[in-house]
């Protein structure tokens, strides 16, 4: 008996039926940028897993609507043409796919670029050209003919994206629309855009072709839309043919998180429900949903009809059939960390995923099944030692992993105690439950020497890392302390502490000395996190922002985050740096950038800034400078003439970074 019956329930539209309730939500890779071989085996591979309906990335409807130069579009049949590889593929593998229709409108990265209004985005930094009632028309034709084209590319289907900020929303609000004519002024004019749309295409494709419309029911920028207007839409677009609503949560310009791991699973489906209870057609739920049994108290309580997940595909492709299987303990749980996928893209590379690096790569990165059987042993059972020892088994070479520490997870069980990375606990569970699938043999709480591995024919060293000993004067005070001190130890910290190193480490050790560890962190309460990042849960202020009020609960320290080098303190991730910023600062944390470190005393920390001379009277000082690879046992192997192999922390001591280290790991594992 399924334990999830309503996600795996079969969803009838009346002319087609999806197996279950699952929506691959769209994301841009930078795979529609290669041949389109490489996404058919992307998209595929999802289809297999089970997935009930695929929808691609944002995919432009004409030249001016594309995300930025030579960048992915449908308008013409050459094109379609080589989308029909792609529809193949889902199709042969058993699955259904929709093409998300996108037009940027003002968010472009091109100087071709138009709005309704010619208002310029804040984030990008092409000014658009202001839209001719001319222009408006064509972009319509332009759009209706790219569904059109989809169809005839084989799609069962498209989602039309109207979120985000895109084009539609741009119409949708004053913040985008100060315009006083016929598409412009009054709701009823500014949704004339969208509506005209809908009909023009359900009038193109006929009855029997899935529409998914993407809908904002959350701008959270000044001058968006009332959820009043949100209901309006809704249930206008179900009228011009609309088959499924989905969820879209705040414009790429809102400064409020919306997916990143700090948000909490779930945290806008009760926005979802309002627009469920207003409409006829099926609605889905979108954003940090991630687990088969989240996905299912979702749907069991009315909160949504479906799921829609975009980053947990990537990070498990499978995530659809382990549900079936009710192998939920198998999911490899995507954690909201952006570091793969959103950067990538946002650096203009193609995403993957840290917890799985085959994601996007499904073509390239290929698990076989050894001829040639190895007794391994790993020595670290960190990021990197995980990920190889599970892969290596999985291929079945036979898997000895140790660890001194009586657990698995090396840095991960540090990093999982700060607030907002709760999810590290998840990859933590999956990679126990594949080292016990895969038959990995764990000898742990154990410092291992040499003699220890010298049986073995190859030793894999993922041993990580050790803190960097810097050298300021007093650095042997009583005040000073390590992160592992603070994080892994637990010692005692001052109420007034100085942390020197505002890399990703200090900032984490920043904002695990802001929070009360008595009370539940904003990262896993809804009402918390509405609270703190000023969100109206009443669903009355405009674009349920405006006029509300942020609030934080008090720091239990007085914090000092400082930084040698003069550059502004923003974080390690592209797309969620400032979100941490954010965060330490509604805390009181006073960042430090440009610092000379003088010395250490009974007074505090003596430093100096823009040769100003200051002592910050800290009680605790955390060094968070850096680190160095543990390497001891390397020259002992290499002497016995052991095949060594560095990965993770223990290869490369920079900057914490599990994407490289479980990626290495993986890149080993699948050619020893």
């Amino acid at each position: 008996m399924s334990q999830f019956p309503h996600l795996l329930q079969p969803l009838d539209l009346g002319f087609v039926t999806l197996p279950n309730r699952v929506i691959m939500g769209s994301m841009h890779t930078g795979l529609e940028e290669f041949p389109p071989e490489r996404q058919a085996a992307f998209f595929a591979r999802r289809a297999e897993g089970g997935v009930g309906l695929i929808i691609t990335g944002g995919i432009g409807v004409s030249e001016l609507g594309v995300l930025g130069p030579g960048m992915c579009k449908m308008t013409n049949e050459d094109e379609a043409k080589k989308h029909s590889v792609i529809t193949r593929a889902v199709h042969d593998a058993g699955g259904r796919i929709c093409m998300q229709t996108l037009h940027a409108g003002r968010q472009s990265y091109h100087p071709m670029n138009v709005s309704p209004s010619g208002k310029p985005s804040p984030i990008y930094p092409f000014p658009p050209q202001k839209m001719t009632a001319e222009m408006i028309e064509s972009e319509l034709e332009s759009w209706v003919n790219s569904a059109a084209l989809a169809q005839h590319a084989g799609y069962d289907g498209i989602e039309i994206m109207g979120s985000e900020g895109y084009l539609i929303n741009q119409f949708l609000t004053t913040r985008g629309n100060e315009r006083d004519d016929e598409w412009g002024g009054d709701f009823q004019r500014r949704m004339r855009f969208p509506l005209e749309l809908i009909r023009g295409i359900r009038a193109r494709v006929g009855e029997k072709f899935i529409l998914v419309y993407r809908l904002s029911m959350l701008d959270l920028v000044p001058d968006g839309q009332t959820f009043d207007e949100v209901i309006t839409l809704a249930q206008e677009v179900e009228k011009a043919g609309v088959n499924i609503i989905n969820t879209g949560i705040g414009w790429h310009e809102a400064k409020i998180p919306t997916i990143a791991t700090m948000v909490p699973r779930g945290a806008f489906t009760w926005v979802t429900r309002k627009v469920k209870e207003a409409v006829n057609i099926p609605v889905s739920a979108s954003n940090r949903i991630n687990m088969p049994s989240h996905a299912e108290d979702i749907i069991a309580r009315g909160d949504a009809d479906m799921i829609s997940m975009a980053r947990p595909m990537l990070a498990d492709p499978d995530w659809v059939k382990k549900a079936a299987a009710n192998h939920e303990e198998e999911v490899n749980t995507c954690i909201g960390c952006n570091q793969a996928c959103l950067d990538h893209t946002f650096q203009l590379l193609q995403s993957t995923c840290l917890v799985n690096p085959q994601a996007c790569y499904e073509d390239q990165l290929i698990y076989v099944k050894t001829d040639k059987p190895k007794n391994i042993a790993v020595i670290g059972a960190g990021p990197a030692g995980l990920s190889f020892a599970t892969v290596a088994a999985e291929r079945g070479h036979q898997v000895t992993l140790f660890d001194a520490d009586t657990k698995i997870g090396g840095q991960f069980n540090i990093a999982k105690q700060v607030p907002g990375k709760e999810e590290f606990n998840e990859t933590l569970r999956y990679f126990g439950a594949m080292l016990t699938k895969h038959g990995v043999k764990l000898a742990l709480g154990k410092r291992v020497g040499a003699d220890d591995v010298k049986d073995f024919d190859e030793v894999v060293l993922a041993t990580g890392i050790i803190p960097r000993k810097l050298d300021i004067p007093g650095l042997d005070h009583p005040k000073v302390m390590s992160y592992l001190d603070v994080l892994r130890d637990k010692k005692p910290v001052g109420k007034r502490v100085a942390i020197v190193g505002a890399g990703g480490i200090g900032m984490d050790t920043a904002e695990y000395l802001v929070h009360d560890h008595s009370h539940v962190p904003s990262s896993l309460d809804i009402r918390e996190f509405c609270k703190e990042w000023g969100i109206d849960m009443n669903l009355v202020a405009r674009s349920g922002i405006e006029g509300i009020q942020s609030s934080v609960s008090p720091s239990p320290h007085q914090v000092w985050l400082l930084q040698r080098k003069a550059k502004k303190i923003i974080g390690p991730g592209k797309t969620t740096g400032w979100i941490h910023r954010e965060a330490l600062l509604k805390k009181q944390v006073q960042m430090v950038t440009g610092v000379e470190y003088r010395k250490i005393d009974d007074e505090g920390l003596h430093i100096r800034v823009n040769g100003e001379d200051r002592v910050l009277p800290a009680d605790s000082i955390v060094i968070c400078a850096g680190q160095e690879p543990q390497r001891e046992l390397q020259a002992a192997l290499a002497g016995m003439g052991k095949t060594v192999h560095l990965i993770g922390g223990a290869d490369v001591a920079a900057e914490l970074d599990a994407k490289r280290a479980i990626g290495q790991g993986a890149r080993l594992a699948a050619t020893v």
